[in-house]
């Protein structure tokens, strides 16, 4: 299925990969077939040839049909047809910039008509009449730019298009190879069609307007708040989270707890007091509560059943959880331990003055990398001619090519990513396979209100194991983590006001966007209550 339905889309482009090539007139430079490519430099013109030389590096490019096998008529694989999308793009690219040469050279022809030293050789007549020639040329030469663009565009949409075909089936194909398995799994064909099925809408977003308040749906989930580690005995840590303040602390047990961070006598902020013996005291009149949010303590008088809300609390994985929603939480929470072989280099937290799902958005997106984070971790980086992020059609997590970057959304607002490195800023090999070291990172993005975020970072290393032991080493984790993170915040601050004032932050998605868009996608579902939620393993 997956097969015709890849070669029926390969050959219903615009261009042919068979067609034999376009004849050239020797008259007047002009081509049969509607192409006016390079028809104009003959034995007449030899003079444009010079000129051409100061246009070679952006002119120069071999026409890629010779080399390119033709398939027409054959059954291709996945790999196959992506080599062909890749040369639609390479073939488009060519015709274009002959297109546009053939502008150029037609300029240079008109100001040699009008060189005062030829027209002291020529008639007036002689002159209107070459003009008016090339002003047909040049209309003509100016369509077929026209007509490239459109055929650009159309490659481009068609390339969009055959990667949910096949990109199942890369990833198939490499779990396959890392597993050293010898056949592919039967369902390939079926979630290839699924793929189809689900085939993402370039203009089915609309993020746009203010923040509205978060819906109830979303809070069901078990939330990452705190480092184990920043939560000590005595110690307490106030944040938000859905627009409610809390405050979380240790009871006499040594567990976690989380209740909200308001005194039930005078309303009076809890975090301005202390915990003793496992207890939050107010500073106001000394009241204090348990972690369950019961008030134990009541100097100077005393009332019954005096409580605060508290919420479920857990630990597990040096991280502290807590469950914000109405309905009963899950019996389980999702590790988010780093994978085997790492060590634990930095946790950070940091509260930044950006709703949260554009914070997701700008995390799910790597193709934004060598223009943004010039001055960090991707300076040097090359920008590729093709950025593509390869995802099963049900799953919220693939991997980035050419980087050697794999990621993951896991709900509710996490991102996991692991990206293969040779040293600070340089990127090796096509995948993290290929690559001998490792970086690992967390990111939870906790919703503290429309216009804040609580961000949850965490660096591991598969190396250098000693690093986490130099003196002030967090310091400088820190201070690379926010140069980071500051060339990420302006821009999307700046989205933020675009959104605000009903602009579209999501108004044309492309290839490269599919896991930012999935995670709109998934949170639309939940906050319409949808049973079944998109892309879950389960679909």
């Amino acid at each position: 299925m997956n097969t015709v339905a890849t070669v029926a889309a390969l050959y219903s482009l615009p261009i042919s990969h068979s067609r034999a090539s376009y004849k050239f007139s020797s008259k007047k430079g002009v081509i049969r077939g509607g192409f006016r490519v390079l028809a104009i430099i003959g034995e007449e013109n030899g003079g444009l040839v010079e000129k051409r030389s100061a246009w070679n590096t952006i002119f120069e490019v071999e026409d890629p049909r010779p080399k390119f096998s033709q398939l027409k008529g054959k059954v291709l694989d996945a790999h196959q047809a992506l080599e062909v999308v890749r040369f639609d793009i390479q073939y488009c690219d060519w015709r274009a910039r002959q297109d546009l040469l053939a502008i150029m050279l037609l300029h240079e022809k008109v100001v040699d008509v009008l060189n005062p030293l030829a027209r002291d050789y020529k008639s007036i007549g002689t002159v209107k009449k070459e003009l008016a020639e090339l002003q047909d040329e040049l209309a003509q030469a100016h369509k077929q730019v026209h007509i490239s663009e459109a055929r650009v565009s159309t490659a481009l949409d068609k390339l969009a298009y055959m990667e949910q075909l096949v990109n199942d089936k890369l990833l198939q194909d490499r779990n396959t190879m890392e597993t050293d398995c010898t056949s592919l799994s039967p369902s390939t064909s079926s979630s290839t069609e699924s793929s189809v099925k689900t085939k993402l809408p370039r203009k089915g977003l609309n993020v746009s307007g203010p923040v509205k308040s978060y819906n109830p749906r979303l809070k069901n989930f078990w939330y990452p708040v705190a480092f184990s580690n920043d939560l000590k005995e005595d110690t307490m840590i106030p944040m938000d989270c859905f627009e409610k303040s809390w405050v979380m602390f240790r009871g006499k047990d040594g567990k976690p707890g989380c209740v909200r961070n308001t005194c039930a006598h005078r309303a009076c902020p809890l975090d301005l007091g202390s915990v003793n013996e496992g207890r939050i005291t107010c500073p106001y009149h000394g009241w204090e509560y348990s972690t369950d949010g019961k008030c134990e303590k009541m100097p100077s008088t005393k009332l019954t059943n005096v409580r605060i809300k508290s919420l479920p609390c857990f630990e597990q994985n040096g991280m502290v959880w807590i469950w914000p929603g109405d309905e009963p939480p899950t019996a389980t929470l999702p590790s988010l331990e780093p994978p085997s072989g790492f060590t634990i280099h930095a946790e950070l937290v940091m509260d930044l003055p950006v709703e949260h799902g554009l914070l997701l958005d700008n995390l799910l997106d790597l193709a934004h990398a060598p223009f943004t984070h010039t001055s960090t971790f991707a300076k040097g980086w090359s920008v590729p001619s093709l950025v593509k992020f390869l995802t099963p059609a049900s799953g919220l997590q693939g991997y980035w090519d050419p980087y050697p970057i794999d990621m993951e959304f896991r709900p509710p607002c996490i991102v996991l990513s692991t990206i293969g490195i040779s040293k600070p800023g340089k990127l090796e090999g096509k995948n993290t396979q290929q690559c001998a070291t490792h970086l690992h990172q967390l990111h939870v993005c906790l919703p503290s209100s429309k216009n804040k975020t609580r961000l949850l970072y965490r660096m591991s290393l598969d190396f250098a194991p000693l690093l986490k032991y130099v003196p002030y080493m967090h310091i400088l984790w820190r201070y690379f983590a926010e140069k980071v993170l500051n060339e990420d915040l302006r821009l999307v601050l700046g989205q933020q006001d675009r959104m605000i004032d009903g602009e579209n932050v999501w108004n044309l998605p492309v290839s490269y966007d599919k896991l930012g868009v999935r995670y709109r996608l998934w949170r639309d579902a939940v906050e319409k209550g949808v049973k079944q939620l998109p892309f879950s393993e389960s679909e």
